[in-house]
């Protein structure tokens, strides 16, 4: 029997994914050399909206990406994956053309690998600006911090509400209320009665990942990254807007080594909202 064609596999239907896909999302993600992430995905999948491409025999998925939302002012595309088998037949750019016909006159953003910068260009996205990741064993300071920071507990959510809308310029409530389920730990920095930073850490593989990072400056994001890194001993790994380079500085110098670089690009509008001084990494690569 034949395998399909590359254009049968274009005639697919793009279909709405569920939570039940989970284990699909996650087996590509494994099947491209990526950790199974099936705790991001459950994250994804529920504060987002999932789009895919089933298999012709019914059996996993050729294609995946999620559409997290936030408002008309700005939708975030992340997660888009192909299964190597049915690579570079143009079901990526079938699928992203889907999104972008279902998002309307949103603007989208998205962080593009290197491989997946050329596909976005070509559909009308512009660079805006970079992420790069740090991954390593963290190594303490001698001296401790003079901000304070300490874990996060259900009444600062509100605050920590009003401090994120600003600093991304889109109300982001709805995955702000699942930090508390989706971080192993939930680390906020205060001054004079104010929050002035909050920060999450959350398994990937066999690290712990810093993200988001929201800061009034890079003091307070280096407490809150040593706060979390106190809490665990897997590798840790941030995806950090690569403007702040003070902190990835700091970074690499406690132990953490620099690696890939993903590229911000928008659709729609001429930079992301909000105010990156103080946007120091996003929650995941996928949502912003």
């Amino acid at each position: 029997m034949h395998s399909p064609s590359p254009l049968s596999l274009l005639d697919l239907p793009v279909r709405r994914l569920t939570r039940g896909d989970l284990v699909s999302c996650a087996d590509l993600s494994e099947g491209r050399g990526w950790p199974r992430d099936e705790h991001r995905w459950g994250l994804l999948l529920s504060a987002g909206t999932g789009y895919g491409i089933a298999e012709p025999d019914g059996k996993g998925l050729v294609a995946a990406c999620v559409v997290t939302s936030y408002g008309p002012r700005l939708a975030a595309v992340g997660m888009l994956l192909v299964a190597g088998r049915h690579a570079r037949q143009g079901i990526a750019r079938r699928l992203m053309r889907h999104v972008m016909e279902e998002t309307g006159s949103t603007p989208l953003a998205l962080y593009a690998t290197p491989e997946g910068q050329r596909l976005y260009t070509e559909l009308g996205f512009a660079h805006v600006g970079r992420t790069e990741r740090v991954l390593g064993r963290f190594r303490a300071e001698d001296r401790p911090s003079a901000v304070t920071t300490r874990a996060a507990a259900a009444d600062d959510l509100q605050a920590m509400v009003r401090l994120d809308l600003p600093v991304f310029g889109i109300d982001r409530t709805h995955i702000i209320a699942r930090l508390p389920a989706f971080a192993d730990r939930l680390q906020v920095a205060e001054g004079n009665g104010e929050l002035t930073g909050y920060a999450a850490l959350w398994p990937s593989g066999d690290a712990h990942v810093v993200g988001p990072l929201v800061a009034r400056d890079t003091a307070t994001a280096k407490a809150l990254v040593a706060a979390l890194a106190a809490t665990t001993d897997r590798l840790l790994r941030a995806d950090v807007d690569a403007r702040h380079e003070e902190l990835l500085g700091w970074l690499v110098e406690r132990g953490l080594e620099p690696g890939s670089r993903t590229a911000v690009m928008t659709y729609g509008i001429e930079d992301l909202p909000g105010d990156a001084t103080r946007r120091f990494a996003p929650l995941t690569i996928a949502t912003g």
